[in-house]
């Protein structure tokens, strides 16, 4: 995937979508299950913008923003639910992400998490809610 693919599958929020188990069950051909295994093309890819606000974001919906940081709102009280629960059950935090976009660029935010979450057999991502690479681990759902 090249570089400006890669920069696509970065969320408003400050999700990766590149590393989230629905995108990447999508991209490797796993088998949607009822309740284990979903499917996600990437929040910018659909035209809802972004799975975590859910459609919520007036100023997403419209293009007024391209990332959350840019908004005069910014954290919002729907960003900051959805930061503590990926922060707390992930490991992962949106702001923290958002803030190293808006600091360093998209591209450095890219490697870093290359850095993070890269396999170490394949060179693919392992995703950030099981921690499996789709291409060298069995996964059984989105969570394991």
């Amino acid at each position: 995937m090249n570089a400006a693919e890669r920069i696509r599958l970065l969320a408003p929020c400050g999700m990766d979508c590149a590393v989230c188990s629905a995108y990447l069950a999508q991209a490797h051909g796993i088998p949607k299950k009822r309740g284990a295994i979903s499917h996600c093309l990437g929040c910018r890819a659909r035209p809802k913008q972004c799975a975590c606000l859910k459609g919520r974001c007036r100023r997403l919906a419209t293009g007024r923003v391209d990332y959350c940081f840019e908004c005069p709102d910014y954290p919002c009280e729907r960003l900051g639910r959805i930061d503590r629960r990926h922060r707390t059950t992930y490991g992962m935090s949106f702001l923290e992400n958002l803030a190293v976009i808006r600091q360093h660029g998209a591209e450095a935010f890219v490697r870093f998490q290359q850095s993070r979450f890269g396999c170490p057999q394949c060179g693919g991502l392992r995703s950030v809610h099981n921690r499996k690479c789709f291409v060298c681990d069995p996964v059984r759902s989105w969570r394991s």
